[in-house]
């Protein structure tokens, strides 16, 4: 077996594995996975809770840009 043959063997695997997954990625049982995962970004992330008032205030004082009361 030369070079040419194998590299002509990998060629039509390569081929065949493209086929292969862009026909998984556009099936439409995997639409609702995809438009659920393209979604993501947009989701709520809950709030951080706050523990103690020291933490509080330091939060204000970076929103107001940083300036003491």
């Amino acid at each position: 077996m030369d070079t040419g043959t194998l590299n002509g063997i990998v060629t039509i695997l390569l081929i065949v594995a493209f086929i292969g997954l862009t026909l998984w990625a556009y099936s439409k049982g995997r639409r609702e996975d995809f438009d659920e995962a393209a979604h993501l970004p947009f989701a709520d992330d809950p709030a951080p809770e706050r523990d103690t008032p020291a933490q509080r205030a330091t939060e204000e004082r970076h929103d107001k840009g940083g300036r003491k009361p």
